[in-house]
């Protein structure tokens, strides 16, 4: 089964497969090669996460910021 792009996927999800991944990469019975891929994918979905953080934390900020008179702005996410 085909690894869905980080980007792609719920911050929930995210999270979860980073878990599942730091699991077996501290596990420690994986081949050089294998544990090197979990690696690359661990630090694209870490990533993904903070990029999904950080647009989280700007859209809370937009919305504490602004009051009812405040005229509206964009959201404009940050390009990954």
């Amino acid at each position: 089964m085909a690894s869905k792009k980080p980007e792609n996927m719920s911050f929930e999800a995210t999270i979860e497969e980073l878990d599942t991944l730091v699991d077996q990469l501290e596990n420690g019975d994986l081949a050089l090669d294998d544990a090197l891929k979990k690696f690359e994918r661990g630090i694209a979905l870490a990533r993904s996460g903070q990029n999904k953080l950080n647009d989280a934390e700007q859209r809370v900020s937009i919305l504490l910021q602004n009051d009812d008179n405040a005229p509206l702005s964009d959201f404009n996410p940050q390009p990954e």
